[in-house]
């Protein structure tokens, strides 16, 4: 078992070993950086004598617990991804944490977080979950994040809802990528609520299938400047922005329309306006053959009472029905044809 001491620092440390006239507390006291990444540690002893520690790297290890790091408070990175950690524990202390990476261990639930006021980015990519199970967010996390958090990477961990992280309003940057959203609704609900957000990543998504889903994303989101790892040309954006807005000023006109009554048909009315070429009545068959005489042609008296019955019922006292130019040349040449 490979345990990270203050003894293991001064003998890893070339620094320490060419400044002899160093004292190790002394020296433990000034560093601010330190790498212990890929040395199979699985554990973490009392490094509180580095209390000006400001970056420190534990990625690559063998490490199943965070402990020992309250001292830090002058943390402001913290590298740990691709370990044995299962809980987010003992960071309450890292009051100027910024940056924490914890992607790659096995970790179903980011809690723990709640004191951490200054963290701007966290990424928590890639963890080994159970099966069937996915990534879930602690409420008071969230909100705890809500005014800092500008940089979420939850990418590959079978998460299917965003909704939970609306309420992170100032991010800028957000990798989703390989998981399974396929709400298009939920996304557009949750990112217009994102007015910051500049880059974002959903590839490999059920959701990019759908349809014009990248178009509806660009207008959703003002400030995108680059989607699924592509640059969005800003006069296309602007372009689906104004689209948009045309399109839903429509619909509402239509709608206020639709509640105030407001809406109108057109007036529609199909007079006798005598024969017409396609009718059974038609003196001209479809090989332009005459007819034989008095084929389809109604006698002058029935002729005559149509015509009166025409006038006295179809046409009301002042209405104007309008007639096309065409429709009357139509009269026209049927009258022609039928010797009318």
């Amino acid at each position: 078992m490979v345990r990270l001491t203050m003894d293991l620092i001064a003998k890893s440390s070339n620094h320490f070993k060419n400044k002899r006239s160093y004292s190790l507390p002394k020296y433990l006291k000034k560093l601010t950086h330190l790498n212990f990444s890929n040395r199979n540690i699985e554990d973490i002893d009392d490094l509180s004598m580095c209390r000006n520690l400001t970056v420190l790297y534990l990625y690559d290890n063998q490490i199943s617990q965070i402990c020992n790091l309250g001292f830090a408070s002058n943390l402001t990175h913290l590298y740990m991804q691709n370990n044995n950690i299962t809980h987010i524990d003992n960071l309450s202390g890292l009051q100027k944490l910024s940056k924490l990476y914890l992607g790659g261990n096995s970790i179903t639930v980011v809690e723990g977080l709640e004191e951490l006021g200054e963290l701007k980015e966290l990424h928590m990519e890639g963890q080994r979950l159970p099966s069937g199970e996915k990534l879930l967010f602690d409420p008071r996390t969230l909100l705890s994040l809500a005014e800092s958090l500008g940089v979420l990477n939850i990418n590959k961990n079978n998460i299917d809802d965003v909704r939970d992280l609306t309420i992170l309003k100032k991010l800028t940057h957000f990798f989703a990528a390989d998981n399974q959203l396929q709400d298009m609704q939920d996304i557009e609900l949750v990112f217009s609520q994102w007015p910051q957000l500049h880059r974002m990543d959903l590839s490999g998504n059920p959701v990019c299938h759908k349809l014009k889903y990248r178009d509806r994303l660009i207008t959703v989101c003002k400030s995108l400047n680059e989607l699924d790892g592509k640059e969005i040309n800003e006069l296309s954006r602007q372009f689906l922005i104004n689209w948009k807005a045309s399109k839903d000023a429509k619909k509402k006109l239509k709608d206020e329309r639709i509640m105030t009554g407001q809406i109108t048909y057109p007036f529609t009315a199909d007079f006798h306006m005598g024969p017409h070429p396609s009718s059974k009545y038609n003196c001209t068959n479809v090989l332009g053959k005459r007819n034989p005489p008095g084929c389809g042609r109604p006698s002058r008296k029935v002729r005559s009472e149509h015509s009166q019955l025409d006038s006295a019922a179809m046409r009301p006292r002042n209405v104007k029905i309008p007639v096309s130019a065409g429709l009357l040349s139509d009269v026209a040449d049927n009258a022609k044809v039928c010797g009318l």
